[in-house]
């Protein structure tokens, strides 16, 4: 008997969107949520550090540029447990779920034989297709847009087929702000709502004392 108590988990993953933020194509739940998270900050100062432009410190031209960083585990041990609900964990062991993440790394065939198609006819100026818009979600209170800029897969595991049993991913993704895709962009409109989220935060934080500093005033 389950308990009604139990909090619900909520998993992190990632939702590919069509490019310019069309309708949802893919949702990759990650299968185990990480133990860590790594996010780290490039500052994007306005002032120069000296020459014939006096250094503004204090002034920020955009939003910081964020990258993050997380290692996942995918197995299929639990699949494999009931073989007659999952045939393709049988037939594939966990190679779909790692073609899925590959996809976020590759243009489609379909676009790539539509790109040589157009070469092919003398155009003179080609232009890449738009990706889609990859979404990094981890609670509702972090939905932000991401470009995937590393990505490791280490098979640990294998059947007789060779098909993957078990593995370990990992991601680094560069969070894409206004800066990168302009305010008019559905991935700029969702990174500004994710700001203004952690603004809303910030302001639950409260505040210290000066005497918490063991200072009485600022000079």
């Amino acid at each position: 008997m389950s308990l009604t108590s139990s909090p619900r988990l909520v998993k992190g993953g990632l939702a590919i969107l069509a490019p310019g933020g069309g309708p949802v194509r893919r949702l990759i739940a990650l299968q185990y949520n990480p133990d860590t998270l790594t996010r780290s900050f490039q500052v994007q100062g306005a002032g120069g550090d000296g020459g014939g432009e006096r250094a503004q410190p204090f002034r920020l031209k955009g939003p910081a540029v964020e990258s993050i960083r997380l290692d996942a585990e995918i197995d299929a041990a639990d699949q494999l447990q009931f073989p007659d609900r999952h045939p393709d964990a049988v037939a594939y062991g966990i190679a779909p779920q790692l073609a899925a993440l590959e996809s976020l790394v590759h243009p489609s065939v379909a676009d790539l034989l539509a790109h040589e198609a157009r070469a092919a006819s003398g155009q003179l100026e080609i232009v890449a297709p738009e990706a889609p818009l990859v979404l990094f979600v981890w609670s509702r209170q972090r939905v932000v847009p991401v470009r995937v800029t590393e990505f490791t897969i280490t098979e640990e595991a294998f059947d007789p087929a060779l098909n993957p049993l078990r593995a370990r991913v990992s991601l680094g993704l560069r969070v894409m702000s206004t800066d990168d895709l302009g305010f008019a962009h559905a991935g700029g409109r969702i990174f500004l709502g994710h700001l203004r989220a952690r603004e809303a935060l910030a302001s639950r934080a409260g505040g210290a004392a000066l005497a918490t500093f063991g200072v009485t005033g600022l000079p």
